[in-house]
């Protein structure tokens, strides 16, 4: 167990800070969901009705739609754009592991079997990073998009106003506002990570510099 956590516990802290955030906004997402159907004479939702509901999903997936765009966005524009003096830059001069081919591993045993193999499988492998974030991206993007169409028209029809077909919502002025949003946000999020790692630190952190490195250092080597 001991080893366990020693060797998985970024994940696992992580995965447990997910499932803690999860059940907050279950039981406060239902809270507000129930003062509304209260509001307009409706009986309210159990916790299970209310997780199939489109006021939780819709939410639920708007946020790891921003998510993912936001890291994929970011692992394309880091493997091409630098920041002098930012942890989360490569090198400005050196060349770095990450740029090497890895065709010239090809008969490494301790290689993944994508590298050992070579061709499609290959060149589709050294950019599954993102190819994995963009898909989860247009994963969300699409579940965001059914899931709030479900919750607008549930809102059109309690005042009696006519319902929207997915194309509709899709090019409404709501629809975006809920995406762009959350998009600005995360991509200020990371902006703010890019230029305060170049001043300062977290002893450490790997997303830091070195405490005594000069503010000039690009990396966090």
């Amino acid at each position: 167990m001991r080893r366990l956590l020693r060797e998985n516990g970024l994940s696992l802290s992580l995965g447990l800070l997910f499932l803690v955030s999860v059940a907050g906004q279950v039981v406060a997402g239902r809270g507000e969901y129930n003062e509304e159907l209260a509001q307009h004479g409706h009986p309210t939702v159990s916790v299970p009705a209310y997780l199939a509901s489109g006021h939780f999903l819709e939410s639920f997936f708007e946020n790891w739609e921003s998510e993912f765009l936001q890291m994929a966005v970011f692992v394309l524009l880091a493997a091409k754009l630098k920041q002098k003096g930012s942890a989360e830059s490569k090198s400005l001069d050196e060349a770095e592991d990450v740029d090497a081919d890895p065709r010239e591993h090809r008969h490494d045993p301790r290689a993944p079997g994508p590298v050992r193999r070579g061709g499609l499988v290959l060149a589709l492998y050294e950019h599954s990073l993102s190819i994995a974030l963009f898909a989860l991206f247009l994963l969300s993007f699409a579940m965001h998009a059914v899931h709030g169409l479900r919750l607008a028209n549930l809102e059109e029809r309690a005042h009696d106003q006519p319902t929207m077909s997915l194309g509709e919502y899709l090019v409404s002025s709501r629809f975006w506002f809920e995406s762009l949003q959350n998009w600005q946000s995360e991509f200020v999020a990371v902006l703010a990570l890019v230029v305060l790692s170049i001043f300062l630190r977290e002893r450490g952190s790997s997303q830091s510099k070195p405490v005594a490195a000069p503010h000039a250092e690009t990396g966090s080597k």
